[in-house]
Parts: C-alpha cells; sequence; structure tokens
C-alpha cells in the first residue's frame, strides 16, 4: 500500500471479556508507513488492541477495518490472506525451542506453504537463502543450523524478527517485544525494528513499557488508560504533563477501586 493510505482503522470499537470492558469507544487510524507505540499501564489494553487489528481478536461492538477490509464481516479464508500482510512479534516469541533457527524463521512462509511443503520442509529445509539473508539483516547469519534453546534471549529476538522479515507482510504489530531484555539488547532489536521498516516502508504498531524508545523510535504515541484513549499524538507533542497524567491516573483510580 502507498504511503498515507489507511492500513488500520477503529471505528467505535468496544472490547468486553465477560462484563469486563478491556477496551472502551476506540476510535483511531493509522497509516501506512507509520511507527506506533502503544503506551499505557498494565492492563490498559494494548494486547487487546494489538489482538484486534489482526483478527485475533473480534471486537464487542463496532468496527475494525485492515487493509481496507471489514475484518468482523471476513470468512475465515479471507481473514487469514489478510492476516499473511500483518506480521507479529509476540512478548513470549513463540518459538519452537526444539527446533533449529532455520525452521523456526521459516514458519514465516506458513501461510503461504502447503502443509505438504511445510512437513518437508522440515525434514529438508526449504528456501534456505531467504532464511539466512533474514537472518543476516538481524545480525546472526552464523546462527541458521542452531538450535533455538540454545540461544541467548536477544539472538531469540532476532530470530522471531527473521520469521516476520521472511514473511514480508505490510505491518508489524510487536507486543512488548523487548520487556525481558536488558538495556543494551533493547535498543539494538528496536534498531532492527525501525530500519527494517524504514527499508521497506513497512507499518510498525508496538506496545511498549519504555517512554525512552517509544519517543526515539516512533513518530507517534498513543496512550492507553484503563481502556480508552488518553491521546493519540506525534512522539514530539507529547508533553511530560501527558505522560503524568497517563500514568498517575491509573494509580489513582486503582487505589480507589479497593
Amino acid at each position: 500500500m502507498s504511503q498515507g493510505a489507511t492500513l488500520f482503522e477503529l471505528k467505535q470499537v468496544r472490547r468486553e471479556f465477560g462484563s469486563f470492558p478491556a477496551l472502551v469507544n476506540i476510535n483511531l487510524r493509522i497509516e501506512a508507513g507509520e511507527r506506533v507505540a502503544l503506551v499505557g499501564s498494565s492492563g490498559a489494553g494494548k494486547s487487546t488492541l494489538l489482538s484486534l487489528l489482526n483478527g485475533m481478536l473480534l471486537s464487542s461492538q463496532g468496527e475494525v477495518w485492515a487493509l481496507g477490509r471489514d475484518l468482523a464481516r471476513l470468512s475465515t479464508p479471507r481473514l487469514a490472506q489478510v492476516q499473511r500482510q500483518i506480521g507479529i512479534v509476540h512478548q513470549q516469541l513463540q518459538l519452537v525451542d526444539s527446533l533449529r533457527v532455520i525452521h523456526n524463521v521459516n514458519a514465516g512462509h506458513l501461510g503461504r506453504w502447503s502443509f505438504f511443503k511445510a512437513a518437508m520442509s522440515l525434514i529438508y529445509p526449504l528456501e534456505v537463502e531467504t532464511a539466512a539473508q533474514a537472518l543476516a539483516q538481524v545480525g546472526i547469519p552464523e546462527k541458521l543450523y542452531a538450535r533455538t534453546d540454545q540461544l541467548s534471549g536477544g539472538e531469540q529476538q532476532r530470530v522471531a524478527l527473521a520469521r516476520v522479515l521472511v514473511q514480508d507482510p505490510l505491518a508489524i504489530l510487536a507486543d512488548e517485544p523487548i520487556s525481558s531484555l536488558d538495556r543494551e539488547l533493547s535498543r539494538e532489536v528496536m534498531d532492527l525494528l525501525q530500519q527494517q521498516c524504514e527499508k521497506a516502508g513497512k507499518t510498525l504498531v508496538i506496545s511498549l513499557h519504555s517512554l525512552e524508545f517509544a519517543r526515539s523510535h516512533c513518530d507517534r504515541m498513543i496512550g492507553l488508560r484503563q481502556g480508552k484513549v488518553a491521546f493519540d499524538a506525534p512522539v514530539e507533542a507529547v508533553s511530560e504533563e501527558m505522560i503524568a497524567d497517563l500514568y498517575r491516573l491509573d494509580t489513582y483510580d486503582s487505589n480507589a477501586s479497593h
């Protein structure tokens, strides 16, 4: 999609889990090529919002559009077609530790490969050059045949990113991808995400606890508080007062509820 085209749009979206409103009255639009940080305290609705954007969850009310499609109206095959264009970097990575790196990277092909091709690749790896190129892009080409459970946490994060690069989606959704990494590794992963998105014109929507990295690596920040949008602004327009209100009000409301 061309830069500036609307990639995601939420219209009056509400999502409930039982009687609990995880998201309330969400209206937002994300354009192709943007790098958007979702910030807010734990439980504010960041992960739920990411899950709505790629159709892993459906809204309780309202409309969620991705790539020009209303996700709630799509058949399962049509939804799968849209989801192939949306890469995900999970907080828990979702790698198969007992497999070699190449197999985890090749999981990025699964939306395109037949079951037979995917099964064959576990015995005799396919598209090795593509996997090797993706690993080179994230800085660990020598790990192609290493067992995934023998890698460091930072290296496993790079494997997860290489898997998304192989998928070659229009957008990358990343759910707290640096939450378990130290500061140096966090910066390396954020740099990789930023560079890959800039180079290929991909859209990035990432939930972060680190306001520092939200400011340095994204161009827009959406603050979520108790399932509502507290602010939505370019990073340079987000003031310390806005941030203080975002977290102070959460603390106050939490204490008031006890």
